[in-house]
């Protein structure tokens, strides 16, 4: 079978997007593996299923480029937001459906997408060392050395440690630049290798260096491999409601591709 296909790009975390809303395309787990390879296939960190939603304007179902379905992508979500906009479901607001309930975004100008994350109530740690989830889970490590770091190295003794092996967890090194600016990068799970960003785990480091600081600036800016990004939220006691990712969202390229699903290894 041909499907259509979309590639886009939020901060270098790159996807791709299927418009599945007559749900024609029953994607296995080795269909998107190999979709996902960036030698044999398409390329990219994570595909998205663009779905019918009876409570919202859309639906967002995300796979790892591991071909499993996870938990919530803050850039995927800004980037199928831009997709919505594209296939005229939506205009300059949207409403969609995601794996950790509903979600709110907007979009602005030049490209920049404006995405509501789930609100946090529960951070757990001390030091430099904290864990919180943010629509995914998330270690955050604070670190003097961001540019020197292993990531993949120090990332996967963190996140197939006893702790966290069986259900994953994605690592993310933090070094605060100032009050109001960090740099992160991370070692994402179900991609196994660091992204060039991870929307939910920038948002999970802003929301540590409020929780640590306790300053209520409400709002950070978030510096990654692949661009810059923008956290925003409001501090209610240890509550963190109104959190807003901004960043860029671009489309690449859309193409077709030719998936046998009558040989499941096979594309």
């Amino acid at each position: 079978m041909i499907i259509p296909f979309f590639k886009y790009q939020g901060a270098g975390n790159d996807f791709i997007i299927i418009d599945n809303r007559s749900k024609e395309f029953q994607l296995n787990t080795i269909h998107i593996q190999k979709l996902c390879n960036r030698h044999f296939g398409i390329g990219a960190d994570g595909l998205m299923l663009l779905e019918k939603s009876h409570t919202a304007d859309f639906k967002m179902v995300y796979f790892n480029s591991d071909g499993k379905e996870s938990t919530m992508c803050g850039n995927g979500g800004r980037c199928i937001v831009a997709f919505a906009k594209q296939l005229n479901i939506i205009q300059q607001h949207a409403t969609f459906e995601a794996i950790d309930g509903m979600h709110y975004a907007e979009i602005l100008e030049n490209n920049k997408i404006r995405l509501q994350i789930q609100n946090v109530s529960k951070i757990e740690g001390e030091k430099e060392n904290y864990t919180l989830n943010t629509g995914s889970p998330h270690y955050v490590k604070i670190v003097d050395n961001l540019n020197t770091i292993n990531v993949i190295e120090e990332g996967r003794k963190i996140r197939y440690s006893d702790k966290f092996k069986q259900q994953g967890i994605n690592v993310n090194f933090m070094q605060i630049v100032n009050n109001t600016s960090i740099a992160v990068r991370t070692y994402e799970r179900g991609v196994e290798n660091e992204t060039l960003a991870c929307g939910t785990g920038v948002t999970a480091c802003a929301i540590v260096l409020e929780h640590i600081r306790n300053e209520h600036l409400n709002k950070i800016t978030v510096h990654t491999l692949g661009g810059e990004l923008l956290v925003e939220y409001t501090r209610q006691n240890n509550t963190f409601k109104d959190i807003f990712l901004t960043g860029n969202a671009d489309f690449v390229f859309k193409g077709e591709i030719d998936i046998k699903f009558n040989h499941h290894e096979n594309i």
